[in-house]
């Protein structure tokens, strides 16, 4: 069985690695990377700490518009496809890396396996929510990490090759907690004691995008008095510059992007986590660390269905008291993601079906 995996994004790279591992054990993988996260900090420090193989093709297509970028992501896969003629194409999440590997393997007529299929938050304002939405129409395996994600696609009339498997985040952070306790030095490198600061990072689209509403995002971070540390993703950097936007809360260190096995050791050793990424509500969850969400909806509802996670948009009183007040018994917690076998699950219906 040959299986061309196509990723570009950070999230990505997490999700594909214990597939990857479990693949290369008796299957060909073909890597390809289009570059949509390009640089050392986002990109290269994943395949090294995770100890994923180097990929076979690297598109370089870097930031651009959404359609400019995938437009010239579509048309490299499609390269690499028609010479290396995959039994499967495996796309991941919902970026626009995952839509353009579904719909060039789709219009070759090459089955396409979509990881984290059938999460939905209803806004369709979110060029997540359409890359998911297309990705899940054309695929002919649908991996769910959750009961509700499989409900979701059969809302849609999707029935057929829809398996739930668990989720590959719940196998990444299970595989890497502890080689994080044992390398990571962030804690000491930032001089933050354990579960007595805030992680918080920022890069929606929705969020950065939106003048008004990065502007009371900066503004209730600024005025946080407890230690946070930010990892600032590029993107945020440069619409805080174009929007004359700074963090001026010295309680709040602002850092450059920071490796898998860092962002863990951070996310682990948090008193709260705040965030407006998917991925981090997730981990939140699987590593029992209060999440505030600063977004109007989630594609991870089980989170808040079983009240680890609160959404509170980017109102900054929303914001603030939540810091202060959000508490979480995680006693009561349902263990929703699976057992950290999802990987093997997946390769094992590739097998099967191809």
């Amino acid at each position: 069985m040959k299986v061309v995996t196509v990723v570009g994004a950070r999230p990505q790279f997490i999700k594909a690695a214990p597939v990857s591992r479990s693949l290369r054990s008796d299957a060909k993988e073909i890597l390809v990377h289009t570059g949509q996260h390009y640089d050392t900090a986002m990109s290269d420090v994943f395949f090294t700490e995770l100890q994923i193989p180097r990929p076979d093709y690297h598109l370089g297509i870097g930031s651009k518009s959404h359609g400019a970028q995938t437009g010239e992501m579509l048309a490299g896969v499609e390269e690499v496809l028609q010479k290396e003629q995959p039994d499967w194409v495996l796309v991941y999440g919902d970026t626009n890396s995952t839509l353009a590997g579904a719909l060039a393997a789709s219009k070759l007529h090459i089955p396409v396996a979509h990881v984290e299929a059938g999460l939905r938050s209803f806004n369709r304002r979110m060029p997540e929510e359409l890359n998911r939405v297309l990705t899940d129409h054309v695929s002919s395996q649908l991996f769910c990490p959750t009961e509700t994600a499989v409900r979701h696609l059969e809302a849609e009339g999707i029935t057929d090759g829809v398996h739930q498997v668990g989720d590959v985040m719940m196998d990444a952070v299970t595989f890497n907690l502890e080689l994080a306790r044992e390398q990571s030095t962030i804690l000491e490198q930032l001089s933050l004691e354990e579960e007595n600061y805030l992680l918080i990072t920022l890069h929606r689209a929705e969020n950065t995008d939106d003048p008004s509403r990065l502007q009371s995002i900066v503004s209730a971070l600024n005025s946080l008095s407890i230690p946070a540390v930010l990892p600032l993703h590029p993107r945020t950097a440069h619409k805080m510059e174009l929007y004359g936007l700074t963090f001026g809360n010295p309680r709040l260190q602002v850092v450059d992007p920071v490796g898998y096995l860092d962002m863990l050791r951070l996310e682990a050793n948090a008193s709260k986590i705040l965030t407006d990424s998917g991925g981090v509500q997730k981990e939140a969850f699987l590593l029992n660390i209060p999440c505030i969400t600063m977004r109007d909806e989630t594609e991870w509802t089980e989170t808040v269905d079983q009240k680890t996670n609160i959404l509170v948009g980017a109102d900054k009183r929303e914001i603030i008291e939540c810091v202060e007040s959000f508490q979480v018994d995680f006693s009561r917690v349902d263990p929703v993601f699976g057992d950290g076998n999802a990987a093997d699950r997946i390769v094992e219906r590739l097998w099967k079906d191809g």
